[in-house]
C-alpha cells in the first residue's frame, strides 16, 4: 500500500478530493492521511498530489503487520498485559518483577 500524508491545508483538500473521486484506489482514509492501493493507478494519484504540493505531501510504502510477524515473547507480553487485573496499571509497572520484556529494551530493539 502507499501512504499519503498531507501537511498543508491545500494538500489535505486535494487528498480528500482524490479520495472522493477515485474510491477504487483508496484502501482507507484518515483525515490528513490515506492509504492507496499498491497499483499503478494508486501510485499515479499519490504522485499527482506530490507533484502539485511538493514537500507538503509525504509518500511512503506500507506493508501490513500481522500478529504472527512479531516474536512470540511480544505476543505473550501483550496478551498477559491485556489480561491484567487493573486496567490502569502502566506496562512498565506491570512488567516489573515478571518475566516480560523491558519497555526500554523494546524501544531500542528492531522488530
Amino acid at each position: 500500500m502507499i501512504l499519503v500524508v498531507a501537511h498543508s491545508r491545500a494538500g489535505r483538500r486535494d487528498l480528500r478530493n482524490v479520495c472522493r473521486s477515485h474510491e477504487d484506489c483508496v484502501v482507507r482514509q484518515f483525515g490528513r492521511a490515506a492509504l492507496f492501493s499498491a497499483t499503478e493507478f494508486g501510485a499515479f494519484q499519490a504522485l499527482r498530489l506530490h507533484e502539485k504540493h511538493g514537500l507538503d505531501i509525504q509518500l511512503g510504502r506500507v506493508e501490513p503487520f500481522e500478529p504472527a510477524d512479531a516474536p512470540s515473547h511480544l505476543r505473550e507480553a501483550a496478551r498477559r498485559y491485556e489480561d491484567r487485573d487493573e486496567p490502569s496499571t502502566p506496562y512498565r509497572q506491570f512488567a516489573a518483577g515478571r518475566d516480560l520484556p523491558d519497555p526500554d529494551e523494546m524501544c531500542g530493539a528492531d522488530l
